[in-house]
């Protein structure tokens, strides 16, 4: 619903780690028992959004972050690549916090968001840690994982959380935060229905590097946040796809 304003729906605001809030819409017909749409928003003292939400939902996630903070206050902007639901109302969040910029690996900004910001973003490299005072986030490039060159994921590594973007996507709503529960199977049938990840050689290999940040949480865009062994949902999701992949090219 690009350039629409979303009315009719309500967004729900959880803290699911210590200053990480996941700021939730879930849209009833974009698949059965609907679809979930997550920004996770972190309190410090350069707050940091990861995620903006479709153009049409920015008064929605804005209400919902000023439940939290000042959305004025907000410094920095994320996403897991470049993709309407995750970076469509990225232009009106850098209007209403005046200090924000966008912050995302360098390749994604020399092919997409120089262009597309309406405030130069800043490059970070694969690696690159930011302290926004209380909270320590490392980026992570992961290409084509699920899908898009410039794909990334963020983690908190003050509380352990993974802001993992597409990465377990599932249809449905649900709680805000489920613990150690089975998050492959939903993972697997909403691959089926959308046909979203990029199933390739290096799929397996990346998600097992995930692992080994032995993530405490992780922060799905479309589902429920999981608090629990991130390790080993992330090496059972590396398992089905490998096996995929076997599969596919037998």
């Amino acid at each position: 619903m690009p350039g629409r304003t979303i009315v009719g729906m309500h967004t729900s605001v959880h803290e699911i780690a210590d200053g990480v809030y996941r700021l939730s819409t879930c849209l009833p017909d974009v698949a059965p028992g609907g679809f979930t749409i997550n920004q996770y928003l972190i309190d410090a003292d350069e707050p940091l959004l990861f995620h903006t939400g479709l153009r049409g939902m920015f008064p929605l996630v804005a209400d919902a972050v000023g439940r939290v903070l000042d959305p004025s206050r907000l410094r920095w902007i994320s996403f897991g690549h470049v993709e309407a639901d995750e970076c469509g109302a990225m232009n009106e969040w850098l209007a209403l916090a005046p200090a924000s910029r966008v912050t995302f690996n360098r390749l994604g900004c020399m092919v997409s968001l120089d262009d597309m910001a309406d405030r130069p973003p800043e490059p970070v490299d694969d690696g690159d840690r930011r302290d926004l005072g209380g909270h320590v986030v490392r980026t992570i490039a992961t290409p084509h994982v699920p899908h898009g060159w410039e794909a990334q994921v963020l983690f908190d590594e003050t509380t352990g959380t993974l802001l993992c973007g597409d990465l377990f996507s599932r249809t449905g709503d649900g709680p805000a935060l489920v613990h150690d529960a089975d998050l492959v199977t939903p993972a697997l049938e909403a691959d089926e229905l959308f046909g979203a990840t990029a199933l390739t050689a290096g799929t397996a290999p990346a998600l097992r590097a995930l692992a080994e940040l032995e993530p405490r949480t992780l922060a799905l865009m479309h589902g429920p946040a999981h608090a629990g062994d991130g390790a080993a949902a992330l090496h059972a999701l590396a398992d089905a796809y490998a096996a995929q992949l076997t599969r596919q090219v037998a």
